[in-house]
């Protein structure tokens, strides 16, 4: 009896497939009554974990990003990496183009040799455009070819106010972004727990082994002013002027504060503090799935395999205000009626937070493998597992 249970179970587990949820802003905003940004252009306050919108100014306004546009490109770094398409120990021959580079640069020589890890930590610390088109040359082969990902990243991300033209944010005409997409995408970046070990850095150095080591120092002041702020951008252009995608953590609960279009950087810094202080004075984050958790079982008719699992990729909180119950929040999945075959990507069913009747967050449930059509044979040995189970149900009830 044991040994029939133990194979039936291995069959189970068998056809066990891993799914994992995928996040979306949440469509109920929590606006504060105040304008926190009375000097920028454009700005935003978001829960960085539910995506939750705090505070916002303009936030679809189409504006020039300057150095922000690194948040994508470093995000095409992270992802490439997850995908073993590059390491960080690579070593990226410089092209003479990369090395032309002006602005913000850490004066490559073209030959020159440096790691990704060393790039990464230069475009995140010091901005540099040059390392930037180094690393776009090497992921995508050219940067013309790198900013197409960029566009197709953002495309896919529904970033409707978003298009690249080069990945370091030169001014450039059709360059464009928003304070709500670069928060997204800030969002999307943080997710690569790593990131911020590199944003995160004050100062740090290059070619450490030459006779001409170089000092980074980090664009972002706020990193080591501010308590718990470890990311992630600023940018200026005398069209974009002082431009900042900044985030802290603190606990389990981080946010992530836009401003584009302040008028210098002193202003820029006291209006992000401010959103960050006003944030972290009145709300708190209340996890309801860390990273790995089981969100929900489905049940795929015909499928192989016939069960899926659904898990956290990322950690998913409510925003609360403080002193709010989160028992006041009522959870609710829907599932789509799918059958096999489903193709990768395609959402299974919503997850849905509400309160006195109103959506205030919510996730797709997205399957990252295809679920291909059971076999003729693959549903007979499903069949017959169900049967010796429900035979050995009836032997334990006699028992």
């Amino acid at each position: 009896m044991e040994g029939d249970i133990m194979l039936k179970s291995f069959w189970a587990k068998v056809l066990v497939c891993h799914l994992f949820c995928m996040f979306f802003v949440p469509t109920l905003s929590v606006k504060a009554e105040q304008n926190l940004a009375p000097e920028a252009q454009s700005a935003i306050l978001m829960d960085a974990n539910s995506g939750t919108i705090i505070f916002e100014k303009n936030g679809n306004k189409r504006l020039a990003p300057a150095s922000i546009t690194k948040v994508m490109t470093m995000l095409l770094i992270m992802e490439a990496i997850e995908k073993k398409k590059i390491a960080l120990n690579d070593e990226v021959n410089v092209s003479e183009y990369a090395a032309s580079m002006g602005g913000s640069q850490i004066f490559l020589e073209p030959g020159e040799k440096m790691r990704v890890d060393e790039l990464l930590k230069a475009i995140s610390i010091a901005s540099a455009n040059d390392a930037s088109v180094a690393m776009a040359e090497y992921i995508g082969g050219t940067e013309e070819q790198f900013v197409e990902m960029m566009n197709k990243k953002a495309k896919q991300m529904g970033l409707k106010n978003t298009h690249f033209q080069n990945p370091n944010g030169l001014p450039a005409e059709n360059h464009y972004s928003s304070a709500r997409d670069i928060a997204l995408l800030s969002k999307e970046l943080l997710n690569y727990e790593q990131i911020t070990k590199y944003t995160g850095l004050y100062q740090d150095y290059l070619r450490q082994d030459t006779k001409k080591p170089f000092w980074l120092v980090n664009t972002n002041r706020l990193v080591r002013f501010y308590d718990g702020l470890d990311g992630l951008k600023t940018g200026y252009t005398s069209i974009a002027k002082f431009c900042l995608t900044a985030t802290a953590k603190k606990n389990d609960f981080r946010l992530i504060a836009v401003v584009m279009g302040e008028p210098n950087g002193k202003k820029r810094n006291q209006e992000v503090t401010r959103m960050l202080d006003y944030g972290f004075s009145q709300y708190t984050s209340h996890i309801v799935f860390r990273k790995g958790d089981l969100i929900a079982q489905k049940e795929i008719e015909k499928g192989d395999p016939e069960q899926v699992q659904i898990r956290a990729k990322h950690p998913f909180s409510l925003l609360l205000k403080k002193g709010d119950d989160p028992k006041q929040y009522q959870q609710k999945i829907r599932w789509s009626n799918l059958q096999a075959p489903i193709p990768e990507g395609e959402v299974l069913g919503h997850l849905t937070y509400e309160k006195d009747g109103k959506s205030v967050a919510h996730m797709e449930l997205v399957t990252t493998e295809k679920i291909e059509e059971a076999s003729f044979w693959t549903t007979i040995k499903h069949t017959l597992n169900e049967v010796l189970f429900i035979s050995d149900e009836k032997e334990k009830v006699v028992d």
